[in-house]
């Protein structure tokens, strides 16, 4: 875990940000309000278990999308990086590059490995307010899979939180 920090914990507000999706454009988290919002932070572009985790989510999107969520990837890579990786993979979501200053988003959210420079893989599920309603960190090293965040969002659905 990122040195003794432990996630945004459900029901804390979201903490705002504004990031690179592309070498000319940002995407805040505020100008996706009114949906819910699934972030995925993920130590790297191109490793094995990433591309496995991330490539799993675009094959769940138009599951996500039945929910009205959005999936956003971060990582620290960098802009030109995430195009390259995002092309390859032939995802279909943004991924922002939490590149400078390295991280900054990541520790808001207590998803930044210190140690190692590079992001946790953490998710967060966040409902159409920007409040947190789910959030879990999976070791480095193990695809945390999609069934948290399907439930966390058939949660929003049932109890009404849901836009």
């Amino acid at each position: 875990m990122s040195a003794n920090r432990l996630p945004v914990p459900a029901g804390s507000a979201a903490p705002d940000f504004s990031l690179p999706a592309t070498a000319d454009q940002r995407l805040s988290l505020r100008e996706l309000r009114g949906h819910p919002v699934i972030l995925a932070f993920y130590p790297a572009d191109w490793s094995p278990v990433c591309g496995d985790q991330l490539a799993l989510y675009n094959q769940l999107l138009p599951e996500f999308r039945r929910y009205g969520a959005q999936l956003v990837g971060i990582s620290v890579d960098g802009v030109w990086c995430h195009a390259a990786f995002a092309e390859q993979r032939h995802l279909h979501f943004p991924l922002l590059a939490d590149f400078q200053p390295k991280g900054e988003v990541a520790r808001r959210y207590g998803a930044y490995r210190e140690q190692d420079g590079v992001c946790e893989r953490a998710l967060f599920v966040i409902d159409a307010e920007g409040m947190v309603r789910w959030s879990y960190v999976s070791p480095l090293g193990i695809n945390p899979g999609a069934d948290g965040i399907l439930e966390a969002l058939q949660a929003l659905n049932t109890t009404g939180v849901l836009s």
